[in-house]
């Protein structure tokens, strides 16, 4: 019986600081040079070179500005401060790459349907169907107000917009244009069947429209769909919609216990339980003893900023961590940013002193140091331990930190059969799941299908 082989994206943003803060500042990095296409190309160029399933690309709509009601730590350590927009970037990493995914950000409550539709079906086409869309409905009120509104939607009234803007998708994507439309007939001068296209009418409590769309069908025409919501209503927009989910891990066995609940829930749903494919994220610090992994882990620590990670967490959670002593006990509230964040937190009892402890690289990810072996041995435990289908690989210092896991751990991993030797043929969504380039029947996008 082969073993269960697993999945790696490499997880970055188009910024400074992702999610390791501080690093920026080490020597050997060279995340100061994101502006670049170059910076881009190469990385795309690398991660194929490792075989990595794809790039997922954060993004944030606003700025971290709760930790001491303020800016200024945010745009001195450059936490997710400047950020250019993730789309951009694909064409160039697709010239030059020919199976590597693409995972955008995009948020859907500042993002008119109609051209987002449009904006996916070009990726997808120039990329070859390697296109995938994380969907955010976003949770930084700083946001909202940039975009003229008061403050962010209720969390969970931001869950009922999502479900009916996916729903207009799908009619874009799906319904509006039948297989077989585009016929590129010169001698009969027919591009396209008028008889085989097809007006799109919506009317649903957020969003409505009638035209058609705009785009022909791509190879994939709905992108490969992410998502990352863990609460309770999240849950059950993932159950429906989600393909990939990205999930925040601590432990392994709350882990286990989430990806039973996601899984029972897709069922529920009318799907299969390997519907989903489940990714976590983690940081790696590798190195060719277990010794020589530990000097780079405490040579990296110098630079790293827990502070600034303190920050991070804080707009995440709405909780402004300057307010408390290092030992007071916080009050997470009811958040309205990520509600899951601040429930973890909260029946943590995560005070000031534990969260800057645990933010020691900069982050708040699982953070695994060692040499290959032990890194696999670590890799192959949470994918056995819990059940989720890959990782989020998280930068540290840039590049090495993706080419000394290319070089030591992807080896190990190969030997072990736990990760391909070679690139399936076909699109993204193909290479996940093995079963055409299309939403397969059963997901609740296939059911906008023209008749």
């Amino acid at each position: 019986m082969s073993k269960k082989q697993l999945l790696i994206n490499a997880f970055n943003m188009n910024c400074v600081g992702h999610i390791n803060h501080g690093l920026w500042t080490h020597p050997r990095d060279d995340s100061v040079d994101f502006n670049t296409l170059g910076y881009w190309t190469r990385l795309a160029a690398t991660l194929e070179r490792g075989l990595f399933d794809g790039l997922f690309i954060a993004d944030i709509i606003g700025v971290y500005d709760v930790y001491q009601q303020s800016v200024d730590l945010t745009l001195k350590e450059s936490i997710q401060l400047p950020v250019n927009d993730p789309l951009l970037l694909v064409p160039a990493m697709a010239a030059v790459t020919q199976h590597l995914g693409f995972g955008v950000t995009a948020n859907l409550s500042y993002e008119p349907p109609y051209l987002f539709a449009r904006r996916m079906s070009t990726l997808d086409h120039l990329t070859g169907g390697r296109a995938g869309w994380n969907i955010v409905t976003g949770y930084l009120d700083s946001g909202a107000r940039a975009m003229g509104l008061p403050a962010m939607d209720a969390h969970d009234q931001r869950y009922e917009r999502a479900d009916d803007y996916l729903e207009l998708l799908y009619k874009l994507w799906e319904g509006s244009w039948e297989d077989g439309a585009v016929r590129r007939d010169k001698a009969a001068r027919i591009y396209a069947d008028p008889a085989r296209v097809h007006r799109v009418r919506h009317e649903g409590p957020f969003y409505r429209l009638d035209g058609y769309h705009l785009s022909e069908p791509s190879r994939q025409r709905t992108p490969v769909l992410f998502q990352a919501g863990a609460s309770d209503r999240g849950q059950r927009f993932s159950a429906r919609h989600a393909e990939g989910i990205f999930i925040a891990a601590t432990d392994k066995a709350g882990t286990r216990k989430l990806v039973d609940s996601l899984r029972a829930q897709a069922v529920r749903a009318g799907r299969r339980a390997e519907d989903l494919k489940i990714f976590i994220g983690v940081s790696v610090v590798v190195g060719r003893t277990a010794h020589e992994a530990q000097q780079k882990f405490d040579e990296y620590w110098q630079y790293a900023s827990a502070e600034a990670g303190l920050a991070h967490f804080a707009s995440s959670t709405g909780v402004d961590f300057a307010r408390y002593g290092p030992d007071d006990p916080i009050d997470y509230g009811n958040s309205n940013a990520i509600e899951s964040a601040a429930q973890t937190a909260q029946a943590s009892a995560l005070t000031r002193r534990k969260l800057l402890e645990r933010f020691r690289l900069g982050s708040r990810y699982p953070t695994l140091v060692g040499d290959a072996a032990s890194v696999a041995d670590e890799l192959e435990s949470w994918l056995e331990e819990t059940g989720i289908d890959g990782i989020n690989l998280t930068r540290t210092v840039t590049p090495e930190s993706y080419e000394d896991f290319i070089e030591l751990v992807i080896p190990e991993l190969q030997q072990r059969g736990r990760f391909k030797t070679a690139y399936a043929e076909g699109s993204l969504r193909h290479k996940l799941f093995g079963d055409g380039d299309r939403l397969p029947a059963r997901h609740v996008g296939a059911s906008y299908r023209w008749g």
